[in-house]
C-alpha cells in the first residue's frame, strides 16, 4: 500500500523557519546598535566581531587542505577582513529573515547556500561533525531554493497572488 506524506508543504515551512532561525542565532552576537546623531538607533556589525573575524579566518586557512580555498582565504578574505565580516553578517541577516518570513525565498536561500558552502569549505577539515553539519545545511538551502519554500505560508505567496501577471513572471525568479 502506497502512503502519501501528510502536508509536505507544511513540513517545508517548518524546515524553512528552523533554518532561518539558525541563521539569525548565528548573527545574534555579530550585531550591535549604533546611534545616528545620538538619537536614532540602527543595527551595525559589532566591533568585537570585526576584530575576531580575521583571527578565525586565519585559523580556517592555516590547516585547510583545499589549496585554492586556502589561497582565497589568505589572499582575498584576510586582506579585506572587515568587508567580509560585514558581508557575512548581513548575509546571515538576509538569509535568516528571508527564510523565516518567506520573503524573496529563492534569493535568501541562494545567499544561505553561498554562506553554507563557504562555512563547509572553511571548516570541513577540522572534524567529522563540521563536515556533516555543513552538508545538511547545504542540502537544506538546496531544498529551499528548489521548492521556493516561501510560496506556502510566506510573504512570497501573498505577494505573487496580488501582483499583475507581467510582474509575477520576473518576480518568481527571486521568490
Amino acid at each position: 500500500m502506497h502512503k502519501r506524506m501528510v502536508a509536505p508543504e507544511a513540513w517545508i515551512v517548518v524546515l524553512r523557519v528552523v533554518v532561518g532561525a539558525w541563521f539569525l542565532k548565528a548573527v545574534w552576537t555579530k550585531l550591535t546598535l549604533a546611534w545616528l546623531w545620538g538619537i536614532i538607533p540602527y543595527p551595525t556589525v559589532s566591533p568585537r566581531f570585526l576584530a575576531f573575524h580575521p583571527k578565525r579566518v586565519a585559523e580556517f586557512a592555516a590547516g585547510n587542505p583545499i589549496g585554492w580555498y586556502k589561497d582565497f582565504l589568505e589572499g582575498t578574505v584576510l586582506p579585506n577582513a572587515q568587508r567580509w565580516a560585514t558581508l557575512q553578517t548581513w548575509g546571515e541577516v538576509a538569509a535568516g529573515v528571508g527564510l523565516i518570513v518567506g520573503l524573496a525565498t529563492g534569493l535568501s536561500a541562494l545567499v544561505g547556500l553561498y554562506l553554507s558552502l563557504n562555512y563547509g569549505l572553511a571548516t570541513q577539515w577540522m572534524s567529522q561533525g563540521q563536515q556533516g553539519f555543513h552538508v545538511v545545511l547545504v542540502t537544506c538551502m538546496l531544498v529551499m531554493l528548489c521548492t521556493r519554500a516561501g510560496r506556502v505560508w510566506g510573504l512570497d505567496g501573498l505577494i505573487l497572488e496580488r501582483v499583475s501577471p507581467g510582474v509575477r513572471s520576473w518576480l518568481r525568479w527571486i521568490m
